[in-house]
């Protein structure tokens, strides 16, 4: 997935954005900006970005220009992310006859391999899927573009009404924004959700799940707004699940009166402050029943919970599996 240095040092993720002629703007600059923020939100993985275009220099969608891009390299590095953004050029008609967007077509279908964590945005797909890499894969792209992409990709299972899909190695998004949800996710994926939703935050926009995935993190839930005091508390909680939070506490924490904070709070995230607190802990111990071998009684210590009566009261209210049973069915242990 990722180049090692030596022992201590942070992994390097080769990301490399294929910039096609009239690129649209937004498609580069929402989804690198995504892996900026989470560069600077974390050191455990770098993301070493790199702009490349079968010419130097090529003009985006809104007339700007840009300059010094980089050759097609001749092969990729093992686990490298390709983003192919998406452009006003790339549609059936004008991958059949404009000899640059073959070139790059040919290019795509040489370097890719199964290895690479290819994402595209909007009709970047086409582009990819006139390679074959969309072969047999679950996609989407931009809804202007679906009939298109069925047409170039017949084998492929083409979504609509999706922000983006996950297939394997396969990612791509509807476009314009979505690029930044899908990358969000691949960020999610590869380093953490706190470290998605710190550059959700930055970047001032909500964390919106895939139309196909079927669960969100529980981390992630009640995070969709921008208030800050409420933003700080959560963080708190979330930091450390299974400290004994009052009120008052988290009160404190926001500068906010216990009626103030329980109002707000409930505006904001959809559930009260105990709901938000059980919600933290309850993933925790989802965690810990996945990533431990601790019994059930450390499990419910461990999260925050009085005692594993008290941890298989709340766990219910979230989960339709009791914890014994969830731990063993999925992990294959008791």
């Amino acid at each position: 997935m990722t180049r090692s240095g030596p022992e201590g040092e942070r992994q390097t993720v080769p990301v490399f954005t294929l910039v096609p002629p009239e690129a649209l703007l937004i498609d580069i600059a929402g989804p690198l900006e995504v892996l900026r923020y989470a560069n600077i939100e974390q050191n455990d993985l770098h993301f070493d970005c790199r702009y490349i275009s079968d010419r130097a220099s090529q003009t985006t969608s809104i007339g700007l220009r840009i300059d010094g891009l980089e050759p097609l390299p001749e092969q990729l590095p093992q686990g490298a992310m390709l983003v192919i953004s998406g452009s006003l050029s790339v549609g059936l008609a004008e991958l059949r006859g404009d000899p640059e967007l073959r070139r790059l077509r040919d290019w795509l279908r040489a370097v890719v391999t199964d290895d690479t964590r290819l994402v595209t945005v909007c009709s970047g797909a086409l582009l990819a899927a006139a390679a074959g890499l969309m072969d047999s894969r679950q996609c989407t792209t931009h809804a202007d573009c679906i009939e298109e992409l069925r047409s170039i990709a017949p084998t492929a299972d083409v979504l609509e009404n999706r922000l983006y899909v996950e297939d394997g190695n396969r990612f791509s998004s509807a476009g314009i924004s979505t690029g930044i949800d899908l990358m969000l996710h691949v960020v999610a994926r590869l380093t953490s959700a706190r470290v998605a939703l710190a550059a959700a935050r930055r970047m001032v926009i909500y964390l919106r799940r895939s139309g196909s995935d079927p669960q969100l993190s529980p981390w992630l839930s009640g995070r969709n707004h921008i208030h800050p005091a409420i933003h700080r508390i959560q963080d708190a909680v979330m930091q450390e699940p299974a400290r004994d939070w009052s009120l008052g506490d988290l009160a404190r924490l926001g500068a906010l009166s216990e009626r103030h904070l329980t109002r707000l709070f409930r505006e904001h995230t959809g559930l009260s402050v105990t709901e938000y607190v059980n919600t933290m802990r309850v993933a925790l111990a989802r965690d810990l029943l996945s990533q431990t071998r601790l019994d059930m009684e450390s499990v419910a210590e461990r999260a925050g919970f009085s005692s594993t009566r008290h941890l298989r009261r709340v766990w219910a209210e979230h989960q339709p599996l009791p914890p014994s049973q969830y731990r063993r069915e999925r992990y294959g242990e008791g």
